[in-house]
C-alpha cells in the first residue's frame, strides 16, 4: 500500500505572515519612501494605503478610516502638521507617527507637538524602530 501524497508540494514555501487586518495610511510626497513603507509594512501583515498629497490622504480616510497614520512633515502641497490637524477632526483617536528627515529636540516634541502626534521617528532611523512604534501604538 503506497502512502498518499499531499495535494501539492509544500517544501520550500515561505510561511505567510497572517494579516492583522490593521490598516495603515502612509503620507509622503517622496514615491521611494511610499514604495518602501508599502512593501515593508505589507510584508509584516498590515494593509497599507499610500497618499502623496493632502487630497489623496483625505480621499483614503473618507473610504476607510486607518488604524494608524504615518505622515511626513513637509509635503509638496501642504504642511504635514496642518494635514494632521485636519485629519484629527474626523479621526481624533487615531495614532499618528510623524516620520520626517527634520530633526527635532525631544523637548520640542513634548512641549509643542504631543497634542498633534503620538510619536516622532526620523527617516534615518532603522525600519525596526518604526515597527516598534507601530506595534506600541496599535497593539497597546
Amino acid at each position: 500500500m503506497s502512502a498518499t501524497r499531499p495535494p501539492f508540494d509544500t517544501s520550500g514555501l515561505t510561511p505567510v505572515v497572517p494579516r492583522s487586518g490593521r490598516h495603515i495610511l502612509v503620507i509622503d510626497d517622496e514615491q521611494p519612501i511610499l514604495d518602501l513603507l508599502q512593501e515593508y509594512l505589507s510584508a509584516h501583515g498590515y494593509r497599507v494605503s499610500t497618499a502623496s498629497n493632502a487630497h489623496q490622504a483625505k480621499s483614503v480616510v473618507e473610504k476607510e478610516a486607518p488604524h494608524l497614520i504615518i505622515s511626513d512633515l513637509q509635503l509638496e502641497d501642504t504642511d504635514g502638521l496642518q494635514l494632521i490637524e485636519q485629519l484629527r477632526v474626523v479621526l481624533p483617536r487615531t495614532p499618528v507617527i510623524l516620520l520626517t528627515g527634520v530633526l527635532f529636540d525631544s523637548n520640542v516634541i513634548e512641549d509643542n507637538l504631543k497634542w498633534k502626534i503620538s510619536c516622532y521617528v526620523s527617516k534615518t532611523a532603522p525600519l525596526q524602530d518604526l515597527m516598534k512604534e507601530i506595534h506600541r501604538l496599535i497593539n497597546g
